[in-house]
């Protein structure tokens, strides 16, 4: 796992512009960053990171191995997609911890997700589960703008989720 630092001082603007009615800025009072959330879905639309913030992005994680007597790089050895996206987001919680961050200092995610071979489907549901315990929580509020993709394969063949994120925090931290 790689993770890069980009310090900069000009606005991040994480996702398009807004159109239409109902949407809301919010801005969290320990921060200057301005979120813009829609009432209906547990992700943000937009993203405003003021100026003097520095941006880390995080590598793509997928989850741990939960069950060791599996075959290795085997769907059994890294659980179903809720089990797999509660995973990558509990190692994507520990690598932010580890640097003086949060969940709640995450701006942008990426969810690279494969169908589940017994379905042949996406488990979007099963995803969206294991999201909501990280995200919009009265605990952690905070929601980062996302996107969710459906992809052919993941590099390890025993992953149906792969995340990668992008946190912020003030430079001079």
């Amino acid at each position: 796992m790689r993770v890069f630092k980009i310090l900069g001082n000009s606005t991040l603007f994480a996702a398009t512009a807004l159109v239409g009615m109902g949407v809301s800025a919010t801005a969290h009072a320990q921060s200057d960053i301005v979120r813009h959330n829609e009432a209906t879905f547990p992700i943000a639309s937009a993203i405003e990171v003021p100026a003097g913030y520095s941006t880390i992005f995080l590598s793509g994680m997928g989850a741990p191995v939960i069950n060791p007597k599996a075959p290795a790089k085997s769907l059994d050895a890294y659980g179903n997609t809720a089990t797999q996206t509660e995973g990558a987001l509990k190692r994507i919680e520990d690598t932010l911890k580890g640097m003086g961050l949060t969940m709640g200092d995450v701006v942008q995610m990426h969810i690279f997700m494969v169908a589940d071979p017994q379905t042949k489907k996406l488990d979007f549901d099963g995803m969206m589960q294991s999201y909501t315990k990280f995200f919009g929580t009265k605990v952690q509020p905070n929601l980062p703008v996302r996107s969710a993709f459906g992809v052919a394969q993941l590099a390890n063949p025993g992953w149906l989720v792969e995340i990668e994120v992008v946190a912020v925090r003030p430079s001079h931290h």
